[in-house]
């Protein structure tokens, strides 16, 4: 499994009176860079449970923060699978600015897949597993 790399703007709304990312913010960062690597993948999260019954949600977050991303930056965000279940997987991510590769932020995020009706688990479907195995 490939590291995906995705890249976003700060903007002004993303940042404290400061100038810098609020701390929330970075948690969207690498929610939507999950979302963009399903994406490559062929996957839509509004297919697959419309059409499959499953839904993706995140189970636990452990996240560092080392340095501040400011308003204007370009981010680099990364996701890689770390571990792959039957019905869950954990992503290392992390962010740097697009011109160095130095982290400004690490995450560890376990994503449970669930059945869109009854929110208990369920096994994520053969043929997604066989696209993240293969990508």
């Amino acid at each position: 499994m490939s590291e995906f790399h995705w890249q976003v703007r700060v903007y002004y709304e993303d940042t404290d009176s400061g100038g810098v990312v609020y701390h929330s913010n970075y948690l969207n960062f690498f929610e939507r860079a999950r979302t963009e690597w399903l994406r490559t993948l062929g996957m839509e999260q509004d297919r697959l449970c419309v059409q499959h019954g499953i839904v993706f949600v995140v189970r636990s977050i452990n996240v560092e923060y080392f340095k501040p991303a400011k308003f204007n930056d370009l981010l680099e965000v990364s996701a890689v699978i770390e571990e792959l279940g039957k019905a869950s997987m954990v992503f290392k991510q992390e962010i740097t600015t697009a011109a160095s590769v130095e982290p400004l932020t690490q995450a560890r995020v376990r994503i449970a897949c669930l059945d869109a009706v009854s929110f208990k688990p369920r096994p994520i479907p053969d043929f997604l597993l066989e696209e993240i195995e293969s990508a």
